[in-house]
């Protein structure tokens, strides 16, 4: 079974967002453990990138500080390596093809599998071209994530088909960040997901507070909330453990509800 999987086997998961090295990697550490401990499921683990496409402001400027404070993705392996002797929720990348491509990709997912990271999501990678990746990545046990968007539409029952690890539904048209309203037919998204596979899909983009929570995990398998965990570190920096420990806390609540 794929390790991603365990974190929908308890009814809804809700998957948490977090830059790495924003402000700092020991900031980073605490957060990360601070969202484990509180209830979420999955943690994806952002990789900064200086040109960030998906990302709305918020997590643009988390990208930013994290690349001015010195963070590499070697830091970023050792400091993996160091959080997987305690914090044991599944937990996966999130950067962009080039990150990758520069590392070089089997030396980048050779490593993720080395280090205890279970999947890979590149959201600049266009189905079309996983096979860049898709190789290496079920030669390391590592699962590629593939995103379904609301343009995706006759590609989804292909890309569903295909899928491992989670499938992530995006919201939303536009880059990630917090919205008061999400207008999206997702229903018939996950609709056409469910016909096509076994695999559990989370959505994400745009989700900040609980009874948006609420409203998407009674659509999909999990939520995936970024922006709004980036918005506390960007108050609070180094001090922003225990109120992202308050607030995945109160998210999880709220997904915990439909379970």
């Amino acid at each position: 079974m794929s390790n991603i999987k365990k974190a929908f086997q308890n009814g809804k998961a809700f998957i948490a967002f977090i830059t790495c090295g924003d402000p700092d990697l020991e900031t980073t550490a605490a957060v990360v453990r601070a969202a484990a401990e509180n209830g979420a499921d999955l943690i994806e683990l952002g990789i900064p990138f200086s040109d960030p496409t998906a990302e709305g402001p918020v997590i643009q400027g988390a990208n930013l500080r994290a690349l001015r404070g010195g963070v590499t993705t070697d830091k970023i392996f050792d400091f993996v390596r160091e959080l997987r002797e305690d914090v044991k929720v599944p937990m996966v990348f999130m950067t962009y093809a080039n990150v990758v491509f520069s590392y070089g990709a089997e030396k980048f997912i050779a490593a993720c599998r080395d280090i205890g990271i279970d999947g890979l999501i590149l959201p600049d990678l266009p189905f079309e071209e996983k096979e860049e990746f898709q190789p290496l990545c079920r030669q390391y046990g590592v699962d590629l994530v593939s995103l379904i968007a609301p343009t995706s539409k006759n590609r989804i029952a292909m890309i569903a088909r295909e899928a491992e690890g989670f499938l992530y539904i995006v919201s939303s048209l536009g880059v990630t960040g917090t919205r008061s309203e999400i207008k999206t037919d997702l229903t018939s998204i996950v609709n056409v997901v469910r016909e096509n596979t076994e695999i559990p899909c989370a959505i994400g983009f745009g989700i900040s507070t609980p009874a948006q929570a609420e409203k998407m995990a009674g659509i999909a398998d999990g939520v995936i909330v970024g922006s709004a965990i980036i918005k506390l570190l960007e108050a609070h920096g180094k001090d922003a453990a225990p109120y992202v420990a308050e607030y995945v806390r109160s998210m999880k609540d709220a997904v915990r509800n439909l379970n």
